[in-house]
């Protein structure tokens, strides 16, 4: 299925990352700054030595250190423009359109 390449296109690409930091903003507008330790394949992503950006608001999550993020309930993903691999995005849109002229 369109969904499940899609899916898998973005869970290669999430994996290269593993180790990177990334901001994750979340559907209730909670962003949460870490170090991406794992994703899988539902895009649900395990964060470590996490801050959250707006402190003041969720002072609860302050003491927090890791987290498990559902993907379902992710926004975006803020990448570090110097680590992502453009060549690999490249190839990836290349071989999605080609897929969709199949069709």
């Amino acid at each position: 299925s369109k969904e499940g390449k899609e899916t898998m296109l973005f869970y290669s690409f999430f994996k290269s990352l593993v180790g990177k930091e990334v901001i994750v903003e979340l559907k209730n507008d909670l962003c949460i700054k870490g170090t991406l330790h794992s994703v899988d394949q539902y895009l649900n992503i395990k964060l470590r030595d996490i801050t959250v950006i707006d402190e003041e608001k969720y002072p609860h999550l302050m003491s927090v250190k890791n987290c498990f993020i559902r993907g379902s309930v992710v926004r975006y993903v803020q990448l570090p423009a110097n680590e992502v691999d453009r060549e690999l995005l490249q190839d990836s849109a290349r071989v999605e359109a080609h897929e969709q002229k199949k069709k």
